[in-house]
């Protein structure tokens, strides 16, 4: 294949025999409610991102499993077209159609049975004007289907919804605009007739919120902020007062940060969506002159009524973030037996280095551990879950540098994980020795409708990945003037070492009491994912174009194929069609328009194999 070539992968078990049942499948059903809620329970079909509402990327299907999986390969491609940048979104497949989406907002349907195109819609981005607004990689992570609609975010703001038949547009909604230097790079979450979606740019001196659109009309039901803004106006609801009070001086006057730009939930029994929010910003918490202060409801975890967007209970996971410690990584919903009681959890693998579990009824913490390295703190109070920072991590209250684990990138950014309910495993793509090299800029002057880190060196180390969209890294990355006169030491680290040379790995980690099972190298916190199945497999995507199956309880790599795809890869999903259990996945950065895409269906490798390949 060519070096920056985009394409969409389907995978399939070579010689597999159709069974009768598999046929039901195909047969067109409306996505409701009720379908969405138990999607689940067969597994046939992939219709929403992380599979289930709960965001456990767990499938049923058992027809690939461990005796088989080495037979799988390639039975069709299609090219994405031109791009130039990564492909991180997750594909729905419904009716027998796949639904993708691609960095800039493209939205494609195809024939699942063949990759041939059925419609595509451009939206037609202003690519030259909203390129120096994005904060952080030029990306989407996916889309929702809810009763005859494709509901697609585009990266400028817009929210749109799509006849699934033809790709139609049925209405068009204004979430935000990139003149305020709001983006969309999130996937979509349907709840209750509602769709919920947040807004990315922290970086930017914004003030983050998510918000909830009538499916049927586009309009807008309501509105949730993140932070306070101007105190000497009236507080949109309670907890934007209570929030005010722990912020101090002119904080709204730089945005605050908090932006939505990933991890959600849905629980339908409990009447709950579940939203991480973003990094404040600045970053340096001196710089915000909140000393001491939460700043809620940054790098939190928060839980809202999908009708009213009232806020049930919050769990901050980094109070007074100086660190990027975006709290927006995948949340996690199921059930766990826990000092022989079942708790119903939320669960998250944070960017900060530490496995979260929470009740998620009533957001009570119930423990947190280290599965990479960690030194910004010493762990968590197990008491009052509030991390137990070092000393020497408050590099702005010390006028100091300092380097920490992790960093920016985080030891898990959005790259997907997965729950194994048999095998009680969570599958966790991590970086286990990110870090990064933190000094406040002494020349700090803010900046309106510019970047505002506030940092003067650093902001990256091993593990890679922008500080907020979790995509590249924005393109005003903090220079270094003259670095801070102290330099201090790393504090001691706490959490799995990491191995010898190996950045990325893809780890094995039980819930309950918060261990390593097993770890496999490559990959890391920021791009591709897993997904795990029935069949005791987990399926992992690399960046570096690998796609990789592993015995899910012990960790014995079962098949490896290179797709010959290099960077840009998504997550994969799988589903039967005609009887037969397919994966699919897509990736590449693809040329910057107007070079156009290219490339040939199938890498050579793979041809000569003999697998079925439809050139398109």
């Amino acid at each position: 294949m060519r070096a920056r070539e985009m394409r969409w992968l389907s995978l399939w078990v070579i010689g597999m025999v159709a069974v009768t049942w598999a046929v039901m499948a195909q047969q067109s059903r409306r996505v409701d409610d009720a379908v969405l809620k138990n999607a689940s329970k067969s597994g046939d079909e992939w219709l929403t991102y992380g599979q289930n509402p709960g965001e456990t990327r767990y499938s049923p299907l058992k027809q690939i499993d461990v005796t088989n999986v080495s037979r799988v390969g390639l039975a069709w491609s299609y090219d994405v077209g031109p791009g130039g940048g990564s492909q991180e979104g997750t594909p729905l497949f419904w009716n027998g159609t796949i639904y993708g989406i691609t960095n800039w907002s493209v939205v494609f349907a195809l024939d699942a049975r063949t990759g041939k195109q059925r419609w595509r819609w451009d939206p037609e981005v202003n690519q030259a004007a909203v390129r120096p607004k994005v904060c952080c990689g030029i990306v989407n992570r996916g889309i929702a289907v809810y009763q005859g609609k494709i509901i697609a975010p585009v990266i400028d703001g817009r929210l749109e919804a799509l006849d699934a038949e033809s790709g139609k547009v049925l209405w068009e909604a204004r979430v935000a605009f990139p003149q305020d230097n709001y983006t969309i790079t999130m996937a979509p979450r349907i709840a209750k007739g509602k769709v919920i979606i947040g807004v990315s740019g922290a970086e930017y001196p914004v003030r983050g919120f998510f918000a909830a659109y009538d499916t049927n009309s586009g309009q807008m039901a309501w509105r949730f902020y993140t932070v306070p803004g101007d105190p000497s106006k009236p507080f949109e609801n309670a907890a934007m007062k209570k929030a005010a009070e722990t912020w101090d001086g002119d904080w709204w006057k730089m945005g605050g940060g908090g932006t939505v730009w990933d991890g959600m939930a849905y629980d339908p029994e409990a009447d709950l969506i579940y939203i991480g929010t973003g990094n404040a910003g600045p970053w340096p918490e001196k710089l915000r002159k909140s000393k001491g202060k939460d700043n809620l409801y940054v790098c939190s975890i928060l839980a809202v009524k999908p009708d009213t967007g009232e806020l049930k209970w919050y769990y901050q996971n980094v109070p007074g973030d100086s660190w990027d410690f975006d709290s927006v990584q995948q949340l996690m919903l199921t059930d766990l037996i826990i000092n022989g009681l079942t708790r119903k959890v939320i669960m998250q693998a944070n960017k900060n280095g530490f496995y979260y579990v929470l009740d998620r009824v009533t957001g009570a913490f119930i423990s947190a551990q280290p599965f990479a390295q960690v030194t910004w703190a010493k762990g968590i109070d197990q008491e009052t879950g509030r991390p137990i920072v070092n000393p020497e991590a408050h590099y702005d209250q010390n006028d100091e540098t300092v380097t920490l684990a992790p960093g920016p990138g985080g030891a898990h950014n959005w790259s997907p994980m997965s729950f194994n309910p048999s095998t009680g495993l969570v599958y966790i793509p991590t970086s286990t020795s990110s870090t990064g090299t933190f000094t406040v800029d002494p020349n700090f002057v803010y900046k309106p409708g510019q970047t505002n880190l506030g940092i003067a060196r650093g902001g990256r180390g091993a593990g890679g990945g922008g500080p907020d969209a979790g995509g590249a890294a924005p393109d005003t990355q903090p220079t270094a003037p003259a670095p801070a006169p102290n330099t201090r030491p790393s504090p001691p680290a706490i959490g799995p070492p990491p191995p010898e040379g190996q950045r990325g790995m893809l780890v094995a980690w039980d819930p309950v009491t918060q261990k390593e099972r097993w770890r496999a190298p490559g990959g890391g916190g920021i791009g591709g994912g897993t997904l795990t199945t029935a069949g005791n497999l987990v399926f992992q995507v690399i960046p570096d174009g690998r796609f990789i199956a592993y015995n899910a309880d012990k960790g014995e790599k079962l098949l490896e194929i290179q797709t010959n795809l290099r960077g840009g890869m998504g997550p994969p999903i799988t589903y039967i069609l005609d009887g037969k259990q397919y994966i699919s996945l897509m990736g590449g950065t693809g040329p910057v328009p107007p070079r156009g895409g290219g490339g040939i269906a199938a890498p050579p490798a793979q041809r000569k194999r003999g697998l079925e390949v439809e050139k398109v």
